[in-house]
């Protein structure tokens, strides 16, 4: 539906605004206790989790699943978890971890999804902003020990016992648990002696909790890097979530006959994976085959062995697997749902011709789209946009500047409106946030054409995408200019065949100090998330590195010059 009208002799305005959302197809409950309620009774006893590891497969079907989630709920309410408490859950994509953030709703409260990628540093912010009370995580993610990690952060950890955590650092934080190896000791409760605390706590005033969970509450709280230099905890209401967790397996064409199995190792502690990936899947009652970190000949083989027909990977992610030693003798024809501009589509075993829900455009501040085209969209129909807005939402196209809206077909900054859109920043007002109408600015830049496409035309921001992560230059900047050798730090990304960009820091060192570019990456290591973390470290003078007429770096000619040194 177009809401634009040409109110005089020129062009109708951009502004373009899609069916209302009482007619979107294919809605459930719009809260997660009644999302997992839901598909439990669908599809109870089909697979639901599947997870592979050394000492067998674990399999949960949707009434396992229902099952865990409502005994974290009963531990989180006998750890004294009331409505809308926060709780941390730090872990990779493993079946506790989804048991964790449905049973958190299950019991009124609030997940905080944090990232297994996160540097002490970022986690110590993370931890501080976010005020959980209650902190799940996993021992270790690759060579990480996050229980170290912890007790360095706050060595009160180490000391109190569990439940009895009193730390001026994090003043909400009483409770912790681990799941992996044993439990260090000190305030750190065992995964089981966590479950074991909700023993004598009634499963019926968890089920009522559940039932008076109202669409508006707030749900989840995912971080994001912004236009600042610290990451920004957004947080979303259930209906929001719910809306795209329905709304995806409708896009993607998916049905309970589909006998859908989906593939990722992308984190759902990251909005995108966690509605595309996790969301349509379960929608459709299909079965998730997790892998805790990516390893592509590890992923090859747990296609094969169970069946994958939906993998779900970023572009660098595609690459590598079709760079695996055991790509060419992978037996790959299970795949289905598979995107036929990916390397796994052109396997040899695959036949399957499928294009997926591509034409899109959105943030984690809208919960991720807010405008999409559905699975196998004819050409001619998308036209290479990024879609049309979806129902309930509204796009405008404004010049940055001013603020005032452009006519249909001008390029300005991209704003939306709708029924997914974050409840707010943490800490910031909402009146900081949203314009007068209701907008969220993205920063991002486009335009609207006369059938109401939509057209992102790249960042009015600096904002870096690699790989499927976005990364603040700014946070890369602060990190690098820490450096006692370095006298100005710049930070761009550079286009790249798979990653779209990498991020790249343009180095000014002081006089007289010669830096190599090892260790500069090698500090940066020890502060910031491995995907942070520039792939170049280049060195300039002063005087090649142009300011603008307000003496701040001109970021498009240095992101130039920086692309002409990597490949001379």
């Amino acid at each position: 539906m177009d809401a634009a009208t040409n109110t005089g002799p020129g062009r109708p305005l951009s502004v373009v605004a899609g069916p209302p959302l009482s007619e979107e197809p294919g809605l459930g409950p719009l809260t997660l206790p009644g999302f997992l309620r839901e598909v439990t009774e669908r599809y109870g006893e089909r697979e639901a989790i599947v997870l592979r590891g050394p000492g067998g497969a674990v399999r949960w079907t949707y009434t396992d699943l229902w099952e865990r989630a409502i005994e974290v709920a009963r531990a989180l309410r006998a750890c004294g978890l009331g409505k809308d408490g926060r709780v941390g859950v730090l872990m990779t994509n493993r079946p506790e971890w989804i048991a964790a953030v449905f049973g958190v709703s299950l019991a009124g409260g609030v997940a905080v999804t944090l990232s297994t990628f996160s540097t002490p540093y970022e986690l110590d912010h993370l931890l501080q902003v976010s005020c959980v009370s209650v902190l799940l995580f996993e021992r270790t993610v690759l060579k990480t020990d996050f229980a170290a990690v912890l007790t360095g952060l706050e060595p009160g950890i180490g000391k109190a016992a569990p439940g009895a955590l009193r730390s001026a650092r994090y003043p909400y934080l009483r409770h912790l648990a681990v799941i992996g190896d044993a439990a260090p000791g000190g305030a750190v409760d065992g995964w089981g002696a966590f479950l074991a605390r909700g023993a004598a706590e009634p499963r019926e005033t968890v089920e009522a909790a559940a039932e008076a969970t109202r669409p508006g509450d707030p749900a989840l709280l995912f971080f994001s890097s912004g236009s600042t230099s610290r990451p920004k905890g957004i947080l979303s209401a259930h209906r929001g979530v719910c809306v795209q967790l329905w709304r995806f397996r409708r896009l993607y064409g998916f049905g309970p006959e589909d006998g859908v199995r989906g593939w990722t190792a992308n984190g759902y502690f990251w909005s995108g994976n966690f509605a595309m990936s996790l969301g349509s899947t379960l929608a459709a009652g299909g079965a998730l085959v997790l892998q805790p970190t990516f390893a592509a000949a590890e992923a090859l083989d747990l296609m094969q062995a169970e069946r994958v027909n939906f993998p779900f990977a970023w572009p660098h992610q595609w690459a590598q697997l079709e760079a695996a030693p055991n790509w060419a003798g992978a037996d790959l024809s299970s795949m289905r749902f598979v995107d036929r501009a990916t390397p796994v589509a052109r396997h040899p075993t695959v036949t399957a011709v499928w294009y997926e829900p591509g034409h899109a455009y959105g943030n984690t501040e809208t919960f991720t789209i807010s405008t999409c085209y559905p699975a196998d969209t004819p050409p001619k129909v998308h036209a290479g946009s990024s879609g049309v807005p979806l129902p309930g939402v509204t796009v405008k196209i404004v010049d940055p500047l001013t603020g005032a809206v452009v006519p249909r077909g001008e390029r300005g900054e991209i704003c939306a409106k709708g029924p997914t859109l974050m409840l707010g920043y943490l800490g910031v007002p909402l009146d900081q946030t949203l314009d007068g109408e209701g907008f969220f600015h993205t920063g991002d830049g486009g335009r609207l054409d006369d059938a109401g496409r939509l057209y992102w035309e790249g960042r009015l921001t600096d904002i870096i995408k690699t790989g499927g992560a976005n990364v603040s230059p700014r946070e890369v900047d602060e990190a690098a200019s820490a450096h006692p050798g370095v006298r100005l730090a710049h930070t761009v990304g550079v286009p790249h065949e798979t990653l779209g960009e990498v991020v790249v820091t343009c180095v000014v060192p002081h006089d007289g100090v010669l830096l190599e570019a090892r260790d500069v990456r090698a500090f940066l290591r020890e502060r910031l998330a491995s995907y942070k973390v520039p792939r170049h470290v280049l060195f300039f003078r002063e005087d090649e590195i142009t300011l603008t007429g307000t003496a701040k770096i001109k970021s498009s000619d240095l992101r130039e010059l920086a692309a002409a040194r990597i490949q001379s």
